[in-house]
């Protein structure tokens, strides 16, 4: 496969970390660009394989000389992706994935305009909650918080290349892998009967 790099968005709770940890051990060739972040490690991550936990003022450092791909404020915290990282992994012949917010995937079109993007949606407004309680990482008013601005994020799913509803991990999965071989045509944004179809969804409920 020609290297490439994809970019999988999310509103908060859908399941993008546990969809791309997947993708990376299943799939050969296929890697995860760790992110930069200033939040401190939950219980269980570790530094280099989650993410790259920094001080604020590495973070700075980072950005002054221009070190980062693409990085937004979420929740309070800074996350950022290495521009040398992708280029590194995307010069050894491997497809590489950011998992990154939607503020993030813009900035990385403008920087790599072949960068081929995804976008998961939750399967229903009632589901996407029950996720985010369901956690228990966060204290409630960040939960209301995630929750909020999910209900604003999933608007951002007509910027992408592709769109996905992830109501089932296992199937999620398999769509994905055909995206990154180049086979996942029917569930591009611009498919009209697949379009269709995820308009229905997000017209359901008080989104």
């Amino acid at each position: 496969m020609t290297p490439r790099l994809f970019v999988v968005s999310a509103p908060s709770g859908t399941g993008k970390t546990t969809i791309v940890k997947r993708l990376v051990e299943e799939n050969p060739g296929v890697s995860l660009a760790v992110s930069h972040t200033t939040r401190p490690p939950r219980e269980q991550e570790q530094d280099q394989r989650d993410y790259y936990f920094v001080s604020d003022t590495a973070f700075d450092e980072i950005r002054g000389y221009d070190g980062f791909l693409e990085h937004a404020d979420v929740f309070g915290n800074r996350y950022g992706t290495s521009r040398r990282e992708v280029n590194e992994k995307l010069a050894s012949g491997r497809q590489v994935i950011l998992e990154i917010d939607w503020q993030g995937a813009e900035q990385v079109r403008r920087a790599k305009p072949d960068a081929q993007c995804i976008f998961l949606l939750p399967p229903s407004r009632d589901e996407l909650e029950k996720r985010l309680r369901g956690r228990n990482t966060d204290k409630p008013e960040v939960v209301e918080r995630r929750f909020s601005e999910a209900r604003h994020d999933v608007r951002k799913w007509t910027d992408f290349h592709y769109v996905l509803v992830n109501d089932d991990i296992d199937e999620t999965c398999r769509r994905m892998s055909k995206i990154l071989k180049g086979d996942g045509a029917q569930y591009a944004v611009s498919d009209e009967r697949h379009r269709a179809r995820v308009e229905e969804l997000i017209g359901a409920g008080d989104w």
